[in-house]
């Protein structure tokens, strides 16, 4: 079916496809994602000791690591939810607004 101009009428696929690909490229999106990601750099940090202990644990257990290092993978597990939960994230967008809002900026010009 086509519009009496001879043009094919936009249909609901493209529209949301277009939508998506706006959210997708958007500069505000693209400086959240770099922030989650130094945020996450900064909750491995937090988690290293943890991750130093496993890492120490698998490699003399060998491949029993599931079994006696089982423990240490709990506390890994704790602390990245601690740390690296969607609830901080949100926290630290809030207090870090005028950066994220700096970064917006520098990539719009």
């Amino acid at each position: 079916m086509s519009t009496p101009n001879g043009t094919n009428p936009p249909d609901a696929r493209s529209q949301i496809k277009d939508d998506g690909r706006d959210a997708r490229l958007s500069f505000r999106r693209f400086a959240e994602h770099k922030m989650k990601r130094e945020f996450k750099e900064e909750a491995i940090q937090k988690c290293a000791i943890h991750m130093k202990n496993f890492g120490q644990c698998a490699q003399d257990s060998g491949l029993l690591v599931v079994f006696n290092c089982r423990d240490l993978n709990r506390k890994i597990n704790e602390c990245m939810m601690e740390h690296n939960s969607p609830e901080r994230f949100e926290a630290y967008l809030k207090d870090h607004e005028d950066e994220l809002e700096k970064r917006t900026l520098k990539s719009k010009v």
